[in-house]
């Protein structure tokens, strides 16, 4: 009984804190399916900021178009609820015109993979010091199920009725080679997992990216008959494969396995610092004439 007291005080206490960053009177009941992995998400994002003893002003969250770019609309933060695939964007400009704020940007595959794109690889790039959580469930959730930049090949949707014959993008590995500093994967299944992954990602100099594996059953599930929200989420359980342990393994056990964690970390400099540093060159230079 008594171990069952303090698990059930635990539970309370992470109740409190979600609460604490919520904006109660905005558009509650939510918009999401019973079931969406958009709330997990939201959580474990609270709590990361929570643990890291952020003032609620000094944090920034963008979004673009999208169901998880809704998550936003009920934090209380600083929120940008922009244009679809911009989020990465206006993002830029708040960080570059206050760089002392923590700056994260919540998307989905297709909001930043597809006409989003552009953006997300020119940030990696620069390696402009903002956070990037990606929520992948693989398929345009919100506009009617159409097939992403990262549906797998072969998958149906309603605009790939005959099954998706494109390749799908592997975004952290695109991240990676486009100059991110920290870059990792985490689910909605493995949700304290996530939630580090996400703290580290916010305290990292640069640009950090955590993409989060989620599912949409409502599209993507229904029409592949991979069930509903508790088989789509358990599938996450069964394939998904800590690096440590990933690394250690043959290419042929990896096969319809995927890999979570840390995926690549690196130190590189700036943009904001770097630009900064252009700044005083020049005014010294004027300084001199």
């Amino acid at each position: 009984m008594e171990k069952e007291a303090v698990v059930k005080e635990k539970e309370v206490q992470r109740s409190n804190v979600v609460h604490h960053y919520l904006r109660p009177k905005k558009k509650f009941p939510n918009v999401w399916c019973a079931g969406c992995g958009n709330g997990i998400v939201m959580g474990a994002l609270i709590r990361a900021i929570d643990k890291l003893k952020l003032d609620k002003n000094d944090v920034v969250v963008v979004s673009g178009i999208g169901c998880s770019s809704r998550i936003p609309v009920y934090l209380d933060f600083n929120t940008l609820h922009t244009t679809h695939g911009r989020a990465i964007a206006f993002a830029t400009g708040v960080k570059v015109v206050k760089p002392r704020l923590k700056v994260i940007v919540i998307t989905g595959d297709g909001d930043a993979m597809a006409i989003g794109g552009n953006h997300f690889i020119h940030a990696c790039r620069r390696n402009i010091d903002i956070t990037v959580v990606l929520v992948n469930n693989k398929i345009y959730g919100m506009t009617g199920g159409q097939f992403s930049p990262t549906t797998t090949a072969g998958a149906f949707a309603t605009t790939a009725p005959f099954g998706n014959y494109e390749k799908q993008f592997d975004i952290v590995k695109l991240a990676s080679a486009a100059g991110a500093s920290y870059v990792a994967r985490g689910t909605v299944y493995h949700e304290q997992q996530l939630e580090k992954l996400i703290e580290g990602a916010i305290v990292k100099r640069g640009f950090s990216l955590v993409e989060v594996v989620s599912n949409c059953h409502t599209y993507y599930g229904r029409l592949n008959r991979e069930g509903d929200a508790v088989a789509m989420i358990s599938w996450m359980k069964d394939h998904a494969m800590p690096i440590q342990a990933a690394v250690k393994l043959p290419p042929e056990k990896m096969v319809g396995k995927f890999v979570t964690g840390l995926i690549h970390e690196t130190d590189a400099t700036e943009f904001c610092e770097e630009y900064d540093k252009l700044v005083e060159r020049l005014k010294a230079k004027e300084a001199q004439k």
